[in-house]
């Protein structure tokens, strides 16, 4: 009997407990694994994380000595021909939670008939739904979902690897395998990269995670969240390394839970992922007009005028990265400076970040723009000037990204005349402060 294994976002051989069921439920037979390239997503994704994922996947086929099958096409018309094709006893998965993934999961079911698809093991610690509160309904706030979700606790990582199946070689298939995407292979996405930025990390910047990891200016935060992304290690593999005895590690840990509550808030919420999760904000007057959309494609470019915002847009537009703390710093800014809706800015990041999550990233914007759970109180507009300050004193990091300001000494231009080259500030911050705060209360 043969069993079939499709990768999605669990693009890595150790601690996948799917193909430990596969090898498993396959009598220790023959395995195929797999990868359908979904032109819908590829349509979807930025250029950036369809080279992450090329990346991800040229690894995992050269840990696998070739044996991957990567074909083009709609799963629930692939996964079925393919099983037919290998008389598949069954089809293994991580279990997808994402409105998409379960829309898509449940068509593939339904067309493999008789054939069961079985999910075992899924991106998280804890998976969306297993945390409740005592009536079963889901957690709104986050200090309390951490409560339960530490004391549902996970398991230890899965034993698996290379030699867990003896494997299919596709080349012997009646498939036809289409080019995996990307240029070329990068060394720093994949499963082996993932490994070892995990180890280095926690060998030199988890004691001081807790101090350094709000620093865009220092080297303090762990920089997985991409192979978090796309499942190149599992989180479990991560904690196992944590010795929660220490402050780092615990600071961490949360990190990790608030991926695991944001999923769990698309799960039970799916329309949350375009549509204000409270819908009260609904009511708040945003602007949609030519002005708008101007001043839209000023902040896209990082031209606003306002140093540590300009970085970030313009370190994201160079790399498919941005500090956290400067997400949330720029995404005050687009919000409550210059009023737009959170769903532009929400729709930028996916197309431009590599680690683009739609829980994550749509909760994260809907916390800066006070319509989500756990919001920024509506009275919370940061501002960029003084962010700057306490986040990026010496400006280092301003002057990484900005070269026009590379050789002002007052990278924060709080007096003085600005440099040449460098635009005026788009808008007057005290002023939308003030407009911001008009507009909150007087949505009810």
């Amino acid at each position: 009997m043969a069993a079939l294994l499709w990768f999605r976002r669990d693009l890595r051989l150790s601690d996948h407990p799917a193909l430990a069921s596969a090898s498993g439920m396959a009598g220790h037979e023959e395995v195929l694994a797999c990868f359908v390239l979904d032109p819908r997503l590829e349509a979807s994704s930025g250029r950036r994380r369809l080279q992450f994922l090329g990346d991800a996947l040229r690894q995992l086929r050269d840990g696998l000595d070739g044996r991957l099958l990567v074909t083009r096409g709609r799963p629930e018309t692939e996964i079925p021909r393919i099983a037919r094709e290998i008389s598949a006893s069954s089809v293994h998965i991580s279990q997808d939670f994402a409105p998409f993934g379960q829309r898509r999961d449940e068509r593939v079911r339904a067309a493999l008939d008789s054939v069961p698809l079985v999910a075992t093991g899924s991106p998280y610690l804890v998976s969306p739904g297993r945390v409740t509160k005592n009536d079963g309904s889901p957690y709104r706030v986050f200090t309390p979902f951490f409560r339960s979700w530490r004391e549902a606790g996970w398991r230890a990582p899965a034993q698996s690897g290379a030699d867990s199946a003896r494997w299919i070689d596709p080349a012997q298939l009646r498939i036809k395998q289409c080019e995996i995407p990307g240029p070329g292979h990068d060394v720093a996405n994949g499963e082996a990269a993932a490994l070892k930025q995990w180890k280095s990390f926690v060998d030199n910047g988890l004691m001081r995670y807790g101090e350094d990891r709000n620093r865009p200016d220092i080297e303090g935060t762990s920089r997985m969240s991409a192979h978090l992304k796309f499942g190149t290690i599992h989180p479990r593999t991560m904690v196992a390394d944590l010795d929660l005895s220490g402050t780092g590690a615990q600071t961490y840990l949360r990190e990790l839970a608030f991926r695991d509550f944001y999923a769990d808030v698309l799960h039970h919420w799916p329309a949350s992922a375009w549509r204000n999760w409270n819908k009260d904000f609904d009511a708040i007057h945003t602007d949609t007009g030519a002005e708008a959309k101007r001043r839209f494609q000023s902040w896209k470019a990082g031209q606003t005028g306002f140093p540590l915002v300009d970085a970030g847009m313009r370190q994201l537009l160079e790399t498919g990265f941005m500090h956290n703390r400067v997400r949330m710093i720029v995404a005050s800014f687009l919000v409550k400076d210059l009023h737009l809706p959170w769903q532009w800015g929400a729709e930028w990041f996916l197309d431009q970040l590599v680690d683009g999550d739609m829980s994550s990233n749509q909760h994260g914007w809907q916390w800066c723009a006070g319509s989500g759970t756990d919001a920024a109180p509506y009275f919370r507009v940061f501002n960029p000037t003084t962010q700057a300050e306490k986040f990026d004193p010496s400006g280092d990091y301003i002057r990484r990204w900005i070269p026009e300001l590379s050789g002002v000494d007052d990278v924060h231009l709080r007096k003085g005349e600005r440099p040449q080259g460098y635009p005026a500030p788009i808008v007057d911050h005290s002023a939308e402060r003030a407009e911001a705060l008009r507009r909150y209360q007087s949505m009810g």
